[in-house]
């Protein structure tokens, strides 16, 4: 009989295994055997307490899921610890032995378990103005070792919580930023080798972070409250048999230490002589604990650490530190200094006149200052800040700088790396590159705009378009889960889904692109990952966003109202008004409402809510007649006759009979008008592969893809770009920054594009929700002889490798186990093939 091996099982959406925020976790896992075109017949699961007692058997089922596979047992209660694992029969008979287990424990899930006081400093504060961070301290006595600890923590704020001198966890800026006052995540850790017999100290350091720091633009701070604050509840088994709870309550003292202003936009200032001391009382803060939700997202973390590549001095003599790569977190240094010795690190993503540039940071000073203490080789880094750079320029360095002196640190949400491309031509690698690295630096708990200057929002319409991309780059199932649960509790009674997500910006009106983000990113996340219990969470939004749509529409069934930002920052819009895009504005608004009714339906369908499945198919209809009434001549040409607008209606699949095929022409003509330069902004740029591609235009997709001139992808990579800018001409080809006063050089909506790379380059797609089914089509042009795309499924590896060598064209599909997938030959080569799991190979006339 074939070996067949069950994996550990993954619990609910990979969040951390302590603290899984549900007492329903899905269970999903993975099959390895070198059976070709393998199977699951039936499963089944265990789950086992601790102690090895029983709490769910689901015994032998007949069903080839294994994916996202929904709790069937008794409900866990709070930090219950939980071992699952799960076995497998194939259709061809084979078994396999039980697999490894996936141990976890549960997080305080009910806010009536939480015992303890949010608690506050007792004195008064300038809030207008940063203030030094309180450090709030316990000292404690346990009476007998500890078996088991628990810390159960959040704040309003940024914290870090020590426990006898020493860090707790590895996770930084928590907890996070969500919509504070819906949701509130707090995070478990063990603690349980950090507390001893004896007495014991804990202090936890909380700064301003999103909560009351500055945030957004115009010096606005204190969006969320006025007053730092902190929740802890330390929970102990000892070995006597008896437990032990320590909670933040007025026993607690507080002080401010060496950390005397840390904001996310303008850095931190340490002054490593002081001691935190005068420890004085605290006040119970009142709020509302119904908020408090167990964290649902990864922790962000340090991920790693880049050397400086050159220390350079600049024409006025600053000393400059490039790292040789744009990215989001810090810099540690090591220093040996005398004390009082001042130490102050500016960072800027690119230089300009070999200087650092810093207009494009606007009013966010991205400082950090470090005032030495005086001891021997001093290392040091900020704890609540980040920043986006590059550059680093050090001012008050004793002696010379060396590049051993310091280090940057990379930080984001802790995502799964899932999929990788590559290909023959370096320029479109480093693009793909790119990608990843903006990617890295603008998910930092929440889906960011840019992550330097006084902004760093999450903007529903930059993650709209990009979420395929990043769905494939990293599993972000999530991630992404907890900013729609956010979105969902910040959008208006009327359905109106907010600017930005958490909603910083005040109530706004509905906008197309940007807040179909509610229907189009579940949608996604279902295709991607086979989570259907997220599409029915998200339901009553997606929902809510569609009526509050169908409410916008005119007497024609047109949305023709109000503001939209349009096909944002197309390259022909002037610098000050970024929406005076060639499209018009309407005619993506309507195209939007169809789209964003036509993926209600399918979901509808997919929930088997039968009624909606047919009043949303009749809107999607009805908005679609409209569309081509309103906007498409009978021959297929566009009323608004750009790039974008074709785009749209081909891949929104908005036209009938022969007017696709002569909207794919005329699109072709435009690109080649446009001398293959990029013409759309961000609505149109994921689009236009897409539409050429399926409307036989392949060649001029590669040829647009593949320019090299201002505007264009790979622009940027000619001028040196490690991250996807936001302006196409960012950077100027005489080195000069855009002076529109909204440039960044790490913003990764334009990189969208990757989606078409992995699909269509590579040739590796989803054909069924979470890869159970795969489509393999390749579709080879311009000067690239070799492409690849690799994705850790839901189901396992799955991969698409082409290349053409001599007068041959050689593809190389590998399916994991329990899925199949169809294989497109290029260009008419072949007939399609299907295949089940294995590595397969084929080699076609080029």
């Amino acid at each position: 009989m074939t070996d067949v091996v069950a994996l550990a099982p993954r619990v609910d959406r990979g969040t951390p295994l302590l603290g899984v925020p549900t007492g329903r976790p899905m269970l999903s896992w993975k099959t390895e055997t070198a059976a070709p075109d393998w199977l699951q017949a039936a499963y089944e699961i265990d789950v086992t307490d601790a102690a090895g007692e029983a709490l769910w058997q689901s015994g032998r089922v007949d069903s080839e899921e294994s994916v996202c596979v929904g709790w069937a047992g008794p409900a866990l209660a709070s930090r219950q610890r939980a071992r699952a694992r799960v076995r497998v029969w194939g259709v061809d008979g084979s078994a396999s032995d039980w697999s490894a287990p996936a141990d976890f424990e549960t997080a305080l899930l009910d806010p009536t378990e939480w015992t303890a006081d949010f608690i506050t400093p007792a004195w008064e504060e300038d809030a207008s103005v940063s203030n030094p961070p309180p450090i709030f301290r316990r000292t404690f006595a346990v009476p007998a070792a500890v078996t088991t600890g628990r810390l159960y923590a959040t704040a309003l704020g940024i914290y870090e919580v020590r426990v006898n001198g020493a860090i707790v966890g590895d996770r930084v800026l928590a907890p996070g930023w969500s919509s504070y006052n819906k949701r509130l995540r707090t995070q478990t850790y063990d603690v349980t080798g950090a507390v001893h017999a004896g007495e014991n100290t804990i202090e936890v350091t909380v700064a301003d972070g999103w909560y009351r720091g500055f945030l957004a633009w115009g010096g606005k701070r204190n969006t969320y409250g006025t007053q730092a604050g902190l929740l802890v509840q330390l929970e102990l088994l000892l070995a006597d048999g008896t437990s032990q709870t320590v909670v933040s309550d007025g026993e607690w003292t507080v002080a401010t230490g060496p950390v005397w202003k840390a904001d996310i936009y303008n850095g931190e200032h340490y002054d490593a002589r002081v001691v935190a001391s005068d420890w004085g009382p605290v006040a119970v803060l009142e709020h509302d604990r119904s908020v408090l939700i167990a964290d649902d997202a990864p922790p962000v973390r340090q991920t790693e650490e880049l050397r400086p590549v050159e220390i350079v001095t600049t024409p006025s003599g600053k000393t400059v530190v490039d790292f040789g790569q744009n990215l989001v977190g810090w810099t540690r240094i090591t220093v040996n200094a005398d004390p009082g010795t001042t130490i102050t690190l500016r960072h800027a993503e690119v230089l300009e006149g070999g200087e650092i540039c810093t207009a494009p940071l606007r009013n966010a000073q991205a400082t950090d200052v470090y005032v030495a203490r005086g001891d021997p080789d001093e290392t040091w880094e900020p704890r609540f800040t980040f920043h986006g750079f590059r550059y680093v320029e050090v001012d008050g360095w004793p002696g010379p700088l060396g590049v051993g002196d310091i280090v940057a640190l990379a930080c984001h949400s802790d995502m799964t790396r899932t999929g990788r491309f590559a290909s023959s031509n370096d320029m479109v690698n480093q693009l793909h590159e790119n990608v990843v690295w903006g990617m890295r630096g603008n998910f930092v708990d929440v889906p960011t705009d840019c992550p330097q200057r006084d902004e760093r929002l999450g903007w529903t319409g930059d993650i709209q378009v990009f979420s395929p991309a990043g769905s494939f780059l990293f599993d972000t199932d999530a991630f992404l889960a907890s900013w729609l649960a956010d979105l969902a509790a910040d959008q208006l009674p009327d359905g109106v889904v907010q600017f930005v997500i958490p909603a910083v910006l005040g109530d706004h009106t509905p906008t197309a692109a940007w807040g179909d983000a509610a229907t189009l990113i579940p949608w996604t996340l279902y295709q991607r990952y086979g989570d259907a219990a997220l599409l029915e969470r998200q339901y009553p939004s997606m929902r809510a966003w569609v009526e509050c749509l169908r409410s916008r529409l005119d007497e024609r069934h047109l949305w023709s109202r109000g503001f939209q930002f349009g096909d944002w920052l197309d390259p022909a819009a002037p610098q000050e008004d970024p929406s005076a895009a060639r499209a018009d504005k309407h005619l993506v608004a309507t195209a939007h409402v169809a789209r964003s009714a036509t993926v209600l339906a399918e979901s509808a369908a997919v929930l088997g809510k039968v009624d909606d499945v047919a009043q949303y198919r009749e809107l999607a209809a009805t908005v679609t007649a409209a569309f081509r009434d309103e906007f498409v001549t009978p021959t297929g040409r566009l009323m608004s006759d750009c790039q974008t607008a074709y785009g749209l209606a081909i891949v929104f699949d908005l036209l009938e009979g022969d007017q696709r095929r002569r909207a794919g022409d005329r699109l072709a003509q435009l690109v080649a008008a446009d001398d293959y330069c990029i013409a759309t902004g961000f609505v149109g740029t994921p689009l236009v592969c897409d539409a050429l591609c399926a409307t036989g235009h392949v060649d001029v997709a590669y040829q647009l893809f593949l320019q090299t001139k201002c505007p264009s992808w790979l622009y940027p990579i000619t001028m040196g770009a490690t991250t996807i800018w936001e302006r196409w001409d960012s950077m100027r080809p005489d080195g000069s920054v855009s002076s529109s006063g909204m440039t960044s050089f790490n913003h990764y909506a334009l990189g969208a594009v990757a989606d078409w790379m992995h699909r269509t380059v590579a040739g590796l797609a989803p054909a069924a929700p979470g890869y159970k089914a795969i489509t393999i089509a390749p579709r080879p042009g311009g000067d690239l002889t070799a492409a690849s795309a690799e994705l850790d499924t839901p189901y396992g590896l799955a991969a698409s490798r082409w290349r053409i060598d001599g007068d041959g064209f050689e593809v190389e599909a590998v399916v994991p186990p329990n899925t199949r997938a169809t294989v497109i030959p290029p260009n008419g080569a072949g007939p399609s093939v299907e295949v089940g799991s294995g590595t397969h190979t084929w080699r076609w006339p080029a």
